[in-house]
């Protein structure tokens, strides 16, 4: 291909302009798929649209090339208006093997484009791919508009006179020509991946100099092309001014947790056993020991959480990191931390279930777990992210509540929110909430490690090695001044009964419920944790449609619940609780408000919610 210079002026070009877009990237697992994906969303973040993404995954490390249940995907939702989901129905289907075509069609609006790698489509890979005839030869596809590429043949000739690299090296470049081709469709500028590959193959010249040839090859091949005759132009977004960041859910977490340790001056420690998909909590904040942050990653998950206990009881900040497996393995000591009054925060990114399940595919299953998952009567604080950006928030607010009111917190992500990206506008630490410690600064007389706050209940937190604040700690039942072992069951009793009053309190130091969209009317629509973008985006669809007697009520707060809740409820005539599981937060609702009638909405296939679903069934409920 001829050599012409990078430039990237449009001022001559007549483009499309466009709301919002939906792409999506698959292939085999080593076909770059997800870097592919991060990489257009980046960019288009960079360019200021508001930008949503939901990698999609298999859990084997490298599945069977060719094969449907190896099929890695990508998709990112870009937009010049508000994004709140990575969306459903797809504009841009790029698929690089047959695998990846037959288990994303159904995405793809009809009418709209799919581009094809067709050195891919060989007999071998359709058979792999369980087609009896070739999809870009049978008429099957008559109804998208088909761009066939033989992108690895042209990845090699790109790379022809560069010498030094294996054939395998650059067959591995070519989602970079796939790259440049929809950034030349999406009027993104290629500038920002050059950079990145400069810095991330620094060490390597010669491979940094591959890709970036080969993302040239591929921007410049689009621009020839007759069945792409105009760019598309998405405008950036109207946000509110500030510096942003595109994170993360599992990035933002651990700068949540970071932010709470520089406010309260408190060393960070985070003890963890990996696992998907709550490992990358873990990879960011080993990169922060300048912060003060010790990070011990454990041999099991037992030991991760104890860990964490014991650095509590040495005055830090503690947190312990996992997925749903791993929290029934806490439970134990997650029961010791509510015992002895501990400051500690157990995050879990909820994952498809029981057992080892569907370990890279979301789901909301373990709610009824992180409610009563232990042994005893052992309550604890239960709070949940909605989203990618403010899993930052709600990790700041769990080591905030955990902090003043000296119980553990359990916060609740999930695989969607959790490996999904968006806009987070950066904040100053002077901005965030005030935390408010009830470590001992000074001893008093008559001091006991048991007087109590008598607004939040919460314990003192004295720290070992001060002199005067000797007290005995461990999991046998207590007394309720000196902390010694104690059997008395009047005391037992006592005791029980102050734990769960504490959590019961927290209810008075959080906001109440607020509705979206109505404050009364025919349908609320109640969700809560990670599905806040789908049914913010079906609710505000049904509202454009003139259905504007329908409202949302989103809970990030389920233990306790917020204090006006049942007010909010009793001003609608139906109530829809809409949850990725078979129902456990109407049974959570049906518990505290048995007076309401709770209609569900479930879905158990390792997959969000669409917009179509929703608002299928909400139209259902209305009329």
């Amino acid at each position: 291909m001829a050599k012409k210079p990078l430039i990237f002026e449009y001022a001559d070009q007549e483009n499309k302009v466009l709301e919002a877009v939906v792409v999506r990237f698959v292939g085999d697992s080593g076909d770059g798929m997800q870097l592919t994906g991060t990489q257009f969303s980046d960019t288009s973040a960079m360019f200021g649209n508001d930008v949503a993404t939901f990698p999609n995954f298999p859990a084997e490390i490298r599945a069977p090339q060719g094969s449907l249940y190896g099929v890695s995907g990508f998709q990112v939702h870009i937009g010049s208006i508000a994004v709140n989901t990575p969306g459903d129905n797809v504009d841009l289907l790029v698929a690089m093997n047959p695998a990846g075509l037959k288990t994303n069609l159904y995405a793809v609006k009809p009418g709209h484009t799919i581009i094809v790698d067709t050195d891919a489509f060989t007999r071998k890979n359709l058979e792999k791919a369980k087609y009896e005839t070739n999809p870009l030869e049978d008429g099957s596809l008559e109804n998208y508009r088909v761009i066939e590429v033989a992108m690895t043949s042209l990845t090699k000739e790109a790379l022809k006179e560069l010498q030094g690299l294996d054939n395998k090296s650059i067959v591995r470049s070519k989602n970079m020509f796939a790259l440049g081709m929809v950034y030349w469709m999406y009027h993104r500028s290629p500038k920002h991946t050059i950079e990145f590959l400069n810095r991330k193959f620094k060490n390597k010249p010669l491979i940094a100099e591959a890709n970036t040839k080969v993302l040239k090859s591929g921007y410049y091949f689009a621009e020839t092309l007759e069945l792409i005759p105009n760019a598309y132009t998405i405008a950036p977004a109207k946000m509110p001014a500030g510096t942003y960041r595109i994170l993360l859910g599992n990035t933002a977490t651990a700068w949540g947790f970071l932010a709470a340790a520089e406010k309260t001056d408190l060393n960070l420690f985070l003890g963890s056993y990996p696992i998907t998909p709550a490992s990358d909590i873990l990879h960011e904040l080993v990169k922060h020991k300048h912060f003060g942050v010790k990070t011990l990653q454990a041999e099991d998950e037992i030991a991760g959480i104890t860990s964490a206990i014991g650095a509590s009881f040495a005055g830090n900040l503690a947190i312990t990191t996992t997925s749903g497996p791993g929290l029934a393995l806490k439970g134990e000591a997650l029961g010791l931390a509510m015992m002895i009054e501990l400051p500690l925060v157990v995050v879990n990114v909820q994952r498809g279930g029981p057992s080892t399940g569907l370990p890279t595919k979301t789901e909301q299953s373990d709610l009824l777990q992180a409610m009563y998952g232990r042994n005893g009567e052992s309550p604890v604080i239960v709070i949940a992210a909605s989203t990618p950006a403010n899993c930052f928030d709600f990790a700041y607010e769990a080591a905030k509540l955990t902090l003043e009111h000296m119980t553990p917190v359990v916060l609740l992500t999930d695989g969607y929110i959790a490996n999904g990206s968006a806009p987070w506008k950066i904040k100053t630490i002077a901005e965030m909430p005030e935390i408010k410690s009830n470590k001992v600064e000074e001893v008093k007389e008559n001091w006991h490690p048991y007087d109590r706050d008598e607004g939040t209940l919460a314990r003192n937190w004295a720290i070992p090695g001060t002199e005067g604040l000797e007290h005995r700690i461990g999991g046998l039942e207590k007394d309720r001044v000196t902390g010694n072992v104690s059997y008395v069951p009047e005391n037992h009793g006592y005791m029980t009964k102050i734990r769960s009053e504490k959590v019961k309190r927290v209810k008075d130091f959080i906001p109440e419920l607020e509705t979206e969209f109505s404050d009364s009317g025919n349908l609320l629509v109640i969700g809560w944790g990670g599905t806040y973008g789908s049914l913010h985006t079906a609710v505000k669809q049904l509202h454009g449609e003139g259905h504007t007697d329908i409202g949302l009520a989103h809970f990030n707060y389920i233990n306790p619940l917020p204090r006006n809740t049942g007010e909010v409820l009793k001003r609608f005539d139906k109530i829809v609780v809409c949850e990725l599981n078979n129902g456990q937060f109407a049974k959570v609702l049906r518990t505290n408000f048995d007076e309401f009638k709770f209609l569900q909405f479930n879905k158990v296939q390792g997959l969000p919610f669409g917009n179509d679903e929703l608002i299928q069934k909400f139209k259902q409920l209305i009329q």
